[in-house]
């Protein structure tokens, strides 16, 4: 069976809420692609506090830091079509063999799991890093859909 990812942003979502999304969309992992898992706002989506939530539910949580977000671009980026400079300097990360490999253990960890979710703390996924890890994973046959709300996905 092939992996399937889906995209979720916590938010500000309560804790409950957010698991409900989870679980009607079937999600066995949460993989917090983060690069600092913590949120002083929203102390819930805390590494270990969501961890402890998940497990309460039945679902698995791994943190990739070697997936997060920030990365600064690189001086002579050749991803000079994204005029963010975030978005630009995540490009320039996705061109490295730390990005591919750490991209090549989340299809394997999915596969193995099942439905897997990718979680950032941005609501929508057109705005946040999730969009291009998304794009990396789609353009290499894995299923991709973004959670928005119960019963809306993309």
């Amino acid at each position: 069976m092939a992996a399937q990812i889906r995209t979720i942003g916590h938010s500000t979502r309560k804790i409950d809420i957010f698991i409900s999304l989870l679980e009607a969309n079937r999600i066995k992992l949460v993989v917090d692609v983060r690069k600092l898992p913590g949120s002083k706002r929203y102390p819930q989506f805390n590494k270990d506090a969501l961890a402890a939530s998940l497990d309460e539910r039945g679902i698995a949580y791994e943190h990739f830091p070697e997936l997060g977000g920030r990365r600064k671009p690189k001086p002579d980026s050749r991803n000079t079509a994204w005029r963010n400079a975030s978005f630009r300097g995540y490009a320039d990360y996705m061109e490295t063999g730390e990005f591919r490999n750490a991209a090549e253990r989340l299809v394997d960890l999915a596969n193995g799991a099942g439905p897997t979710a990718i979680m950032c703390a941005e609501a929508v996924w057109w705005s946040c890093h999730r969009a291009l890890i998304a794009d990396y994973l789609k353009a290499r046959g894995v299923e991709v859909t973004h959670i928005i709300d119960l019963g809306k996905t993309e």
